[in-house]
């Protein structure tokens, strides 16, 4: 695997149940476990499936006209069970609408298509979990490594 293709960026505690995360490009994004407000580790993942999807639908579609409504709506169920907590039940809604007219038609006919290639081939994050990714973990830093 080459180096460009790797990705990679920094969490920092940022206080109780706080955290910022810095990527290559130095852009820094705030969450936490929910107390206080901002988003949840849980609610960053279904936005990075629907970002992600998002972002593909919008390049097709945005190629004829520009949409008067673009939602993506992303929602699953968090599970608790013998195995461990997970979602389970993801579904990814697009709602868009596009100007009534030549362009407009355009766009709305290739709605369906560019929404199925980015899940079947085009989106990497939810190709990823739909692949079963393993996840590896690791510690550095601590006695042990002395």
């Amino acid at each position: 695997m080459t180096d460009d293709a790797l990705r990679s960026l920094t969490i920092e505690r940022a206080g109780p149940g706080r955290f910022t995360a810095t990527n290559a490009r130095g852009d820094v994004l705030s969450f936490g476990t929910g107390e206080g407000g901002g988003f949840t580790p849980v609610e960053l993942f279904l936005t990075a499936i629907g970002g992600c999807s998002a972002a593909d639908v919008e390049a097709a579609t945005t190629r004829h006209s520009e949409p008067t409504t673009f939602t993506v709506t992303v929602n699953g169920n968090k599970v608790q069970d013998e195995h461990g907590n997970r979602m389970s039940d993801l579904t990814v809604i697009f709602s868009a609408a596009f100007p009534d007219a030549p362009s407009g038609d355009r766009s709305r006919a290739i709605l369906p298509r560019a929404v199925k290639a980015s899940h079947d081939r085009l989106c990497t994050v939810s190709r990823t979990v739909e692949a079963g990714t393993p996840v590896s973990t690791a510690v550095v830093g601590t006695p042990d490594d002395i």
